[in-house]
């Protein structure tokens, strides 16, 4: 699993036309970037946000932190050159917002493909709408090539008429659903933003939410949010101990019938779920 588990415990939107903002994200400790041409840009820098987010890929000054691109939606007048854009600079991700059914997954695999685009860059698929919940598993497995679902939950919200409220109860079956199609499907899912930046109480239970839910981490807008995700979706000091410490019992006991630690009886469930949780360990500690 080292080889193959990257962390996504922080996932920061940056907006493409702001360059200071391109630049700042340079030194943040921050596991994956959003480079924005979507939400965050006003229709008349489209094309400089453009120009900017690729040369930023272009330059390789990002050192290990995993950079993708979200791209205007289908239904826009830039879907199709953004699109081709990123193809060309190869990022580790094209993001895409509103992806609706398999077939428009099917869709962008070939248009990225024709674009150019090599085979390390993968696709995430914004679930922000309540036909992407209910068909979730059909979109994530629709290809390969899409690694990461990625929930826009201040879209699902306007789109379900319901409210933003502490502890997000109107959200839950949504955000369990897409953890279900996820999980179903060897796919990588991402819970949504919280808005209020200035509530940091408020933010860190929907961290500690997201966790319990099994989201591998979280999209945010602010950086003042990376350390409460880094430290939120990472294996506590005790959880690692605890792996370690369950999985040397089940070594020492192989072959002598039930095994115990800490006076619960350990079966090969509980190992896999220990050596899940020291993979996570070792690939967030290689990041420096």
């Amino acid at each position: 699993m080292t080889q193959t588990f990257r962390p996504r415990r922080s996932v920061l939107y940056m907006p493409g036309a702001n360059e200071r903002a391109l630049e700042k994200a340079k030194t943040l400790p921050v596991d994956a970037l959003i480079l924005d041409l979507e939400d965050s840009v006003a229709p008349d820098a489209k094309a400089a946000a453009r120009e900017n987010v690729v040369a930023a890929v272009a330059s390789r000054e990002y050192g290990g932190r995993e950079l993708t691109i979200r791209i205007n939606g289908a239904d826009t007048e830039w879907h199709a050159e953004d699109l081709r854009a990123a193809a060309a600079v190869g990022p580790d991700a094209i993001v895409v917002p509103k992806v609706n059914s398999p077939e428009a997954v099917l869709s962008l695999v070939d248009a990225v493909a024709a674009a150019g685009a090599p085979e390390k860059t993968k696709l995430w698929a914004m679930i922000e709408s309540p036909y992407a919940i209910l068909h979730a598993e059909e979109i994530a497995a629709a290809s390969d090539r899409l690694a990461v679902l990625v929930l826009g939950t201040n879209d699902l919200v306007k789109e379900l008429f319901i409210d933003h409220v502490p502890g997000r109860a109107p959200l839950v079956t949504s955000l369990q659903l897409a953890v279900l199609a996820a999980r179903a499907t060897g796919k990588v899912v991402l819970d949504g933003v919280y808005n209020d930046v200035k509530n940091l109480e408020g933010y860190l239970a929907e961290v500690e939410q997201g966790r319990q839910f099994g989201f591998d981490g979280k999209t945010i807008i602010h950086p003042g949010q990376i350390e409460g995700a880094n430290t939120g979706f990472a294996p506590s000091e005790e959880a690692v101990a605890d792996a370690r410490g369950l999985i040397a019992a089940w070594e020492d006991g192989a072959g002598k019938g039930v095994v115990t630690y800490n006076g619960k009886m350990v079966e090969s469930l509980h190992v896999e779920s220990a050596r899940r949780t020291l993979s996570i360990s070792e690939a967030i500690a290689a990041l420096g």
